[in-house]
C-alpha cells in the first residue's frame, strides 16, 4: 500500500481557505464536519469512537497516528463517531504486543475517509486563530466550487442536536445484576469506560435513550441517577433538562459528565455557550477548587457553562476550574445531592486523577 501513488485530498474551510495533503488508503470521497483538533499523544482509537465527537473532523496534533495498530478493548462505541480524520503521518505498519489490525483497517471498516500528509501544525494554528468551523475533506480536488456549494449547506454546530443522532435505541443493562446499587443512566453519547467505572464500583447500569422521562428511569428503582457525555449543543435536549429537573426536585442523587453537565447547569437556569475552539486533550489543567488539588485531565467539549450565572446562582458553586482559561469545569448544588464535571474522569484516554468523583458519586449513592 505505502508505496503505491496516493490521491491528492484537500481541506477545505467554511472561509475559503485550503490546506492540502494525501488521501490514506484507496477511499475516496467528501466528508464534512466541524473541524476541531486533539492534542493526545496516544489514545487515537478510542478518540475516534467516542460519541461526544460526532460530526467532527479531527485533526490529530500528534505526529504519528496508526503506529500502534487497534484493539478491540479501546472502542468506546459500537463504530467510529467522526466524520473523518486529518493527521500528519499516517502509520500504515503498526507494532504492539496486542494489536489486533491495522487502523487502516479498522477505518475502512467504517468507511471513514482520512488525510494524511497535511501541514498540521499550520492547521491548527490556523483553527486557534479562527475558531472551529465547519470544513471538509475531499478527493474531488478539481471541484473546489462544487465543494464551496456543498459545504455551505452544512449545519452550524451552535443550536445542533445530535445526541439523538448517537444514544441508545432501546434501553440496555451493564454489570452485574446482583450488585449493591442500581443506577440510571442517560445515554446521550454515553462511552463504555464510564459505564466500566460505575459498574466496578459495585453498581449495576439500566442505559436509557436520550428522550427518555423521569417516570422511565425510576421505574428501574435506582439508587442513583447519571447524565452523559455526548455531543452537539446542549440547549436543544429539552427532554433531557425536564429529566434533570425533575430528579433534582426530588433530591436523588445525581451525577453528570460534560454533556450531562451542560444540562445540569440549563436545568438550574444556567447558559451554556460555543467555546472558540473548545476544549480537546489528555493533559488539561484543573484545579479542585474544594481540596485545593490540582488534576490533570482528559476533555472534550466544544460548549461550556457560564460561570458569572454559576456565581450568582444562590443554589450552585463552582467546585473545579480549568486553569488554562478559568473556564467552569465542575459545579455542585449547596441542598442537592447533584453535582457535575466538564472533563472525563473515565480517561480513556488520559490520565487517572480524577477517578475519585466515581467514589463520590457511589458515596452520595450510599448517603
Amino acid at each position: 500500500m505505502k508505496y503505491q501513488k496516493r490521491q491528492k485530498a484537500i481541506i477545505l474551510l467554511a472561509d475559503g481557505t485550503i490546506f492540502y495533503g494525501k488521501a490514506v488508503g484507496n477511499k475516496q470521497g467528501t466528508a464534512f464536519g466541524e473541524v476541531c483538533f486533539n492534542t493526545g499523544m496516544t489514545g487515537y482509537q478510542e478518540i475516534f469512537t467516542d460519541p461526544s465527537y460526532f460530526g467532527q473532523l479531527m485533526v490529530t496534533t500528534n505526529a504519528h497516528i496508526g503506529n500502534y495498530g487497534v484493539n478491540a478493548e479501546e472502542i468506546e462505541s459500537d463504530s467510529v463517531k467522526i466524520a473523518g480524520l486529518i493527521c500528519k503521518n499516517f502509520s500504515y505498519e503498526f507494532s504492539r504486543v496486542d494489536s489486533e489490525g491495522s487502523l487502516e483497517e479498522f477505518l475502512d471498516k467504517n468507511n471513514l475517509l482520512a488525510i494524511s500528509d497535511v501541514d498540521t501544525r499550520a492547521l491548527v494554528s490556523y483553527i486557534r486563530d479562527n475558531g472551529a468551523m465547519n470544513a471538509l475533506i475531499s478527493t474531488d480536488v478539481d471541484n473546489i466550487e462544487g465543494l464551496k456549494k456543498q459545504l455551505a449547506e452544512v449545519p452550524d454546530m451552535n443550536g445542533l442536536e445530535l445526541a439523538s443522532k448517537v444514544s441508545t435505541k432501546e434501553p440496555y443493562y451493564f454489570g452485574n445484576e446482583n450488585a449493591t446499587y442500581k443506577i440510571a443512566a442517560l445515554d446521550i453519547g454515553i462511552k463504555k469506560n464510564i459505564l466500566r467505572n460505575i459498574a466496578k464500583r459495585d453498581a449495576y447500569i439500566k442505559v436509557f435513550p436520550h428522550n427518555a422521562t423521569f417516570e422511565d428511569l425510576a421505574a428501574f428503582n435506582p439508587d442513583g441517577y447519571f447524565l452523559s457525555n455526548g455531543p452537539g449543543d446542549p440547549e436543544p435536549l429539552v427532554e433531557a433538562q425536564t429529566l434533570a429537573k425533575e430528579i433534582i426536585k426530588r433530591d436523588l442523587p445525581l451525577f453528570g459528565i460534560c454533556l450531562g453537565h451542560q444540562v445540569i447547569a440549563l436545568a438550574n437556569g444556567v447558559s451554556t455557550y460555543k467555546m472558540h475552539n473548545g476544549h480537546r486533550g489528555i493533559n488539561h489543567p484543573v484545579k479542585n477548587l474544594i481540596t485545593g488539588k490540582g488534576e490533570i485531565t482528559s476533555q472534550n467539549h466544544g460548549f461550556a457553562v457560564n460561570r458569572e450565572q454559576v456565581e450568582a446562582h444562590p443554589d450552585l458553586e463552582v467546585t473545579h476550574v480549568h486553569l488554562n482559561d478559568n473556564t467552569v469545569a465542575g459545579l455542585a448544588m449547596k441542598s442537592k445531592k447533584c453535582f457535575s464535571v466538564q472533563y472525563h474522569p473515565e480517561a480513556s484516554p488520559g490520565p487517572h486523577d480524577s477517578s475519585y468523583l466515581f467514589d463520590q458519586f457511589i458515596e452520595s449513592v450510599k448517603k
